[in-house]
């Protein structure tokens, strides 16, 4: 009942303003971000990729309202690919990117708009080496998301996407999606969508998961699992060991701050692991949807309001 209410508070203006002054969220937001500034990004990057860890990181934001805001991102993200430059990490430390943060909800235009700052990004992140994953949001996002993605393949073909597997459409995504070169990040979805595009049950969102993880592991591509779910990474695992895949022809992705025990585990077992590493201070949705997702976050979250606890 609560992950609804959460993913619904997600989206709420009143809700965030009232979240983000409360100095009591701060210990928790920490957990979860790695703090507001490009230099606290950078700490997190050197500590992660210090210990064997991939990284992908996201300069937080979504749903912008002008165009002076989707620039504002954009050039966020030039920043930060400047900054990485000088570590010479090369494909172990990508960017990933939200295009309504580019302006694709602008209107008239806005997909155009959120192409052309994600084109630019795109080649920032090629000059340096690395590339450019684009995040996925709610089910009205899908097709230009996959349009956008078509474009900067063109230049730039190490683009991934991001594919949900509670979305009823997913599995066609996958197919089309798994051929030779082509990087996709797979997550089961945290956001609120309607029973006719979306499975609403949580057993059914994962026996999607792992259709399209088959479809993925057994195509021609290089799936990026986004889970912290065991009993799915062993089945990866599996997967990897019947369609004779090797290490680092596919990779897990967990989420800053979650799991890190089970990260360094699977790092120390031969695995790639890519941490998903969000910063800035326009975190409140973000946050919100982990609490969503499982019920230990929120349990965390409460305690962090009694003293003592």
């Amino acid at each position: 009942m609560l992950g609804p209410l959460l993913l619904t508070a997600s989206r709420s203006d009143r809700l965030r303003r009232i979240v983000a002054a409360s100095p009591l969220t701060r210990s928790t937001v920490d957990r979860f971000v790695a703090g507001e500034g490009l230099g606290d990004c950078l700490t997190a990057v050197r500590s992660l990729t210090a210990a064997g860890l991939d990284v992908t990181l996201d300069h937080l934001g979504e749903d912008v309202t002008d165009r002076a805001a989707a620039t504002a991102t954009r050039d966020a993200y030039l920043r930060l690919l400047d900054e990485l430059a000088p570590l010479g990490l090369g494909g172990r430390a990508e960017v990933s990117v939200k295009l309504s943060a580019f302006g694709q909800a602008l209107g008239e235009g806005g997909h155009d708009i959120a192409l052309e700052g994600a084109r630019r990004v795109a080649e920032a992140a090629t000059e340096i080496g690395t590339t450019v994953n684009l995040d996925m949001e709610d089910h009205t996002t899908v097709d230009s998301t996959l349009a956008i993605l078509d474009e900067l393949r063109r230049d730039h073909p190490g683009t991934s996407p991001v594919i949900q597997s509670y979305l009823f459409r997913s599995e066609d995504d996958c197919r089309r999606l798994a051929a030779p070169g082509s990087r996709v990040r797979l997550v089961k979805g945290a956001y609120k969508e309607p029973a006719h595009v979306a499975f609403q049950d949580k057993a059914e969102v994962d026996r999607a998961y792992v259709r399209c993880l088959r479809i993925l592991m057994e195509g021609g591509g290089h799936p990026m699992i986004g889970s912290h779910d065991p009993r799915l990474i062993e089945i990866t695992r599996d997967l990897a060991r019947r369609t004779g895949r090797e290490a680092g022809s596919y990779e897990f992705q967990m989420l800053y701050g979650i799991r890190t025990a089970e990260q360094h585990r699977l790092v120390g077992e031969g695995e790639r692991v890519r941490v998903y590493v969000p910063y800035g201070t326009d975190w409140y949705g973000y946050y919100m949807r982990r609490l969503a997702e499982r019920p230990a976050n929120l349990l965390f979250f409460l305690r962090s309001f009694v003293p003592g606890a």
